[in-house]
């Protein structure tokens, strides 16, 4: 076999477990999903079949690195894949929750110029069964605490990796057991993978990195925004809440002198109270390819107060794990992002009110 033990079918575990009784593949599903245990610890399995099984499938996940911040609160890995590709999963504890944060590809093409990720560039999709271990790495790691949510906001586009990104959320749904209101998918506005999304049978979670409301602005912020401008994704936000009933997020990174005024408060609830938006607000964190920094803490506090008075819910995300880069737009897998930055263009700079 050349495969991850997690991109494994049942199917392909019968062929390796060939001549054995028929509840050892569900044993080893079992095991692998519901009890989110490595091969070596399922002492329910025989040695001989650990051994043939560990002999059959390659590793997936091999650790690099493993970092904490915020008094151990918050857990980054490094994670090394079988070609040399590196991602990176971020596990944060609450006192009720706990969450991790995965990857959907090696590095992301969006060229986002504030995103360390995006100023990385891209290398690959993650398989399903590299998105889902992430998942099974960090339910380990929590004991005995329980991960209880799952948001697919590390590195890389998730819908632009959609067909793999999706059987790995029916697998987390079906077989791990999370709830689909548990499940976050992310996006920066890929029109198609949205209205994709909308018609699936699970009632996962959208989240959409806006960052600015008029396409002037977003064109430079987010480059894919040419190619789906904001009208076109506006729809599509639309026709999601009218599909699956959920609420959509919109993350919103406060870049100072960029996207903080009022007036792209207002642009910002045009855009979202039609769609009855939650708006996520995050103080830019720093990357070591951007000099665009974070709007100081006063002028988030205003900013968010000013989307309230426009009868926009607006929160104010806590930051986690700055403190190793392992807060939003700091994934970089350890690649230094500035060897990017002399691709990029200059930071984007509002027009004066």
């Amino acid at each position: 076999m050349v495969t991850g033990l997690y991109d494994a079918s049942p199917e392909t575990l019968a062929q390796v477990l060939a001549g054995e009784p028929a509840y050892r593949v569900r044993q080893v599903w079992d095991g692998l999903y519901r009890r989110a245990l490595p091969v070596a610890e399922m002492t329910d399995l025989p040695l001989r079949l650990r051994s043939r099984l560990e002999a059959a499938f390659r590793p997936s996940l091999t650790e690099a690195a493993c970092r904490t911040d915020d008094r151990g609160q918050t857990v980054k890995w490094l994670w090394r894949l079988h070609d040399g590709a590196a991602i990176e999963t971020v596990s944060m504890h609450y006192p009720h929750r706990s969450t991790v944060c995965v990857s959907t590809q090696a590095g992301c093409a969006m060229g986002c110029g504030f995103c360390a990720t995006g100023q990385a560039g891209f290398s690959r999709h993650l398989s399903s069964g590299e998105i889902v271990e992430q998942v099974v790495a960090a339910i380990r790691a929590a004991r005995p605490r329980r991960v209880s949510n799952v948001v697919f906001m590390g590195m890389g586009e998730p819908l632009a990796n959609y067909d793999r990104v999706w059987a790995g959320i029916v697998r987390l749904h079906h077989d791990v057991g999370f709830s689909a209101r548990h499940l976050t998918v992310s996006t920066v506005g890929v029109v198609p993978g949205i209205r994709r999304l909308a018609g699936e049978t699970l009632p996962v979670n959208l989240a959409v990195s806006l960052h600015a409301a008029n396409d002037n602005l977003r064109n430079q912020l987010v480059p894919v925004n040419r190619q789906w401008p904001l009208g076109v994704l506006r729809q599509a936000c639309h026709e999601y809440v009218a599909t699956r009933g959920r609420r959509l997020s919109i993350e919103w990174a406060l870049i100072d002198g960029v996207n903080d005024r009022r007036s792209d408060a207002s642009e910002l609830a045009r855009f979202a109270a039609p769609l009855a938006a939650h708006v996520n607000l995050i103080p830019l964190n720093p990357t070591p390819g951007s000099p665009a920094v974070g709007t100081p803490p006063e002028r988030v506090r205003g900013f968010r107060d000013h989307l309230r008075d426009l009868g926009v819910n607006a929160t104010i995300r806590q930051n986690r794990g700055t403190g190793i880069a392992a807060a939003c737009g700091q994934l970089a897998a350890g690649r230094p992002a500035a060897a990017a930055s002399a691709r990029r263009r200059e930071p984007a700079r509002a027009v004066p009110d």
